[in-house]
């Protein structure tokens, strides 16, 4: 047995190190990138077994104890990490990478487990009722980092005051070589109430926080109760592997929901942006050239081997659309080069809503419309079957003259979009599916092996 601070039940604690370096904090950002990234995945398994025992709480009032010891440490991680770099920078010991309670570090955090749960509660206190807590929060961590409180996701960082006072409590290490004591006993309050509100919302307490600035390292003195921890790791625990296995099954979430989400808006397109042609068109732009043509970038289009089954039907019948006075003329891009060579134009690059000229001198060009290398030409408009090469587009005004004003939009048909995105939405789903059950799995092998210790502790 060991004892734990009554009170509120999230008990957070921090002692500031001697002989803090006067320039590490400067590259801490940079030393705690191998925790960031793996905190990145933690914390989405903490979103999916906040869910889950959500739902759990909202069935039988009880948080699963193997899903709370998880989200436990996932807050205690995300609390020495904090406290190393620019949530304190109170520390130079580098943070282990660990979901254990590692008591001899210099910041330690414990949430008393709850034996039962309100099912009422679990509906409104991770939004409704924590508000005002949210509202201070927001104010100590800022717009540049936050805690984002949805569905039980709390993601803690550093910024806002908090962040402010720690780079103060830097430069002051840096020119001084001390950590003012103050700076520290505000920055722990901070800190403090933050976790509180991490723990509330993310359903570990009905407890409300107080409105209560309990500034310092070690919180108001209060009586003292008995406290189970849970087993060591490598004793039923949440052990490396199993660890690993819900970070895999993260990467496996995120890699799925990318995949079906491209899936989802592919079939969305599909349906319902299709004009009655059957076309896919882009949003309208407007260009200028004060030449006599707009060169569009070289399009590469490329599938090479017959057999694949999309071929030449992947992309379909393509086309341009711009104002009616002005000619459009499509062609394999060296016999568009040598058509312009000489002429002054402007090269047309585009990247989302940028557009780049790139002007060329020279003279005016030969008629356009009485070329015989276009593959596909008109005026106002011009649809055109993909074939493989490469290809460039050319508007002109349909009179030869010099400067050319036109808005354009590009369209085609991809017959093959709704056959890809049904497939990438199945991909996805089958990649999400495995990595919430390796997850799950995961968390169902710690409580059993958990259920077994204590069986063979009882014989």
């Amino acid at each position: 047995m060991t004892t734990a601070t009554a009170g509120y039940p999230v008990h957070v604690h921090a002692r500031l190190d001697p002989g803090l370096s006067r320039w590490l904090w400067l590259v801490k950002w940079f030393l705690a990138i191998p925790h960031y990234l793996l905190l990145a995945f933690l914390w989405l398994g903490f979103v999916v077994f906040s869910v889950v025992a959500f739902f759990a709480i909202l069935l039988n009032g009880h948080y699963p104890r193997v899903l709370f010891d998880f989200n436990v440490g996932v807050l205690r991680w995300s609390w020495r990490v904090a406290y190393y770099t620019y949530g304190a920078l109170a520390t130079d010991r580098y943070p282990p990478f660990s979901l254990g309670a590692e008591p001899d570090y210099p910041a330690t955090l414990d949430i008393a487990y709850p034996e039962h749960l309100s099912r009422g509660l679990v509906l409104v206190k991770w939004w409704l009722l924590a508000i005002p807590h949210y509202l201070i929060v927001g104010f100590f961590l800022g717009g540049g980092s936050y805690v984002a409180y949805r569905t039980g996701e709390t993601v803690y960082n550093s910024g806002g005051l908090v962040g402010l006072m720690a780079l103060f409590a830097g430069i002051a290490l840096l020119f001084t070589g001390r950590y003012p004591q103050g700076l520290f006993d505000f920055v722990l309050g901070m800190d403090r109430w933050v976790l509180r509100v991490a723990a509330y919302s993310g359903l570990m307490t009905d407890t409300y926080p107080p409105f209560r600035f309990d500034a310092g390292g070690d919180e108001p003195a209060t009586t003292t109760i008995d406290q189970t921890p849970p087993p060591p790791p490598g004793h039923g625990g949440w052990t490396p592997g199993r660890v690993a296995a819900v970070v895999v099954g993260a990467l496996l979430l995120i890699t799925g929901g990318a995949v079906g989400g491209t899936g989802v808006v592919g079939l969305w397109a599909d349906t319902a942006q299709r004009d009655s042609a059957g076309f896919l068109t882009t949003a309208t732009k407007s260009f200028h050239s004060d030449g006599y043509a707009l060169q569009f970038g070289t399009v590469e289009l490329r599938w090479t081997d017959e057999d694949w089954p999309l071929a030449d039907d992947w992309l379909g019948e393509v086309g341009l659309k711009a104002d009616d006075d002005v000619f459009i003329g499509i062609g394999r891009t060296e016999d568009v080069d040598r058509y312009l060579s000489g002429v002054e134009r402007d090269e047309v690059s585009t990247a989302g809503s940028q557009v780049t000229y790139r002007h060329r001198d020279g003279g005016s060009p030969a008629p356009p419309s009485a070329q015989g290398f276009w593959v596909a030409s008109g005026t106002g408009e011009v649809t055109w079957r993909a074939e493989q090469g490469s290809w460039t587009a050319v508007v002109l005004n349909a009179d030869g003259s010099r400067g050319v004003d036109t808005t354009l939009a590009a369209k085609a048909q991809v017959p093959a979009l709704r056959t890809l995105s049904v497939w990438l939405v199945v991909a996805g789903g089958v990649v999400l599916v495995l990595g919430l059950a390796m997850m799950l799995t995961a968390a169902v092998v710690v409580g059993r092996s958990r259920r077994g210790d204590t069986s063979t502790s009882a014989r």
